[in-house]
């Protein structure tokens, strides 16, 4: 089989912008600046499109100096979380995070329930089929299964990714409280089509409206050329919205639309097992858009 690998275009653009943002919050004075760059430099090497890095890239990236970041990945290096490459001048992350994710993992119930819908996913459209979950302003890959034909996508379980991504960043909004959506849709950058400057917020609502009516969105070869995808929500037991399944194709838009209803049903059937009562809070989201869309035609109609 034929594997491609998907690396968000923008992706690490996205991750050296907030590396280097150095603006404080309100919170920032409870913050150990040794264990913030070394958090830095792990979600660096995280991102890195190479498997190791060079001391001075990582510096580059993360924006710290030289002897500093030397010290933080010898000490992280003793614990396993980061190793050298054999020459020793090359850093990667290390096996004693899997021991860490392991334990993660354990506890989070949604990526032993989603497999058998995964894979149950995967085989029926052919392609790589993913469970993601929200952690803050982004979102990471739980688990996944691949397809089984000559030609697949995969992406990394653990890869992080921001929250308004692509078609799952338009499932994730259509499903958020409208206090939510709104205040999101308020931030500079927005991903929904890859690079923040390709946003239209006309098509966006649009698009909103139409996940809520179908439960399931779309990225149609915009972020990533000729890679088509489908994003449906998941919602957690006390009705609140957790993260999504999402499916990778590699076939035409025409396919990936006669796909949609199975991804929705599959983000369902999740949300079911996890303990939503889903109907109810597919008719409540509904209802709020309709009230929003009737509000925007009156007041579009007074204007007139």
């Amino acid at each position: 089989m034929v594997v491609l690998y998907v690396e968000p275009r923008f992706y690490n653009k996205i991750v050296e912008d907030q590396l280097k943002d150095k603006k404080k919050t309100a919170n920032e004075r409870y913050v150990s600046p040794a264990v913030e760059q070394a958090s830095r430099i792990l979600f660096c090497l995280a991102g890195a499109q190479s498997t190791f890095m060079s001391l001075i890239e990582i510096c580059a990236r993360v924006g710290i100096h030289k002897s500093k970041a030397f010290t933080i990945l010898e000490t992280l290096q003793r614990f396993g979380l980061v190793r050298k490459n054999t020459d020793a001048k090359g850093y990667a992350l290390g096996p004693g995070l899997i021991s860490l994710s392991r334990k993660v993992l354990d506890d989070l119930s949604a990526p032993r329930l989603a497999e058998p819908i995964l894979e149950d996913l995967a085989i029926k459209t052919n392609s790589t089929a993913v469970l993601g979950l929200i952690a803050d302003k982004k979102v990471f890959v739980a688990a996944k299964h691949e397809g089984e034909g000559n030609i697949g996508v995969t992406i990394r379980t653990g890869h992080r990714l921001p929250l308004t991504y692509g078609a799952h960043g338009k499932a994730i909004v259509a499903f958020l409280s409208e206090e939510e959506r709104e205040s999101l849709l308020k931030e500079k950058n927005l991903y929904f089509y890859g690079n923040p400057s390709k946003l239209d917020r006309k098509r966006l609502d649009r698009e909103i409206s139409r996940c809520q009516r179908e439960g399931y969105a779309e990225d149609l070869s915009e972020v990533n050329q000729g890679l088509n995808v489908v994003a449906a929500p998941v919602i957690g037991p006390s009705g609140t919205l957790i993260g999504f399944i999402e499916i990778f194709l590699l076939f035409s838009p025409e396919t990936a639309h006669q796909f949609g209803p199975l991804v929705a049903e599959a983000g369902k059937k999740l949300s079911r097992e996890l303990g939503a009562v889903v109907e109810e809070t597919h008719s409540k989201v509904l209802q709020n858009g309709t009230k929003k869309a009737r509000a925007g035609r009156k007041e579009h109609d007074s204007k007139s």
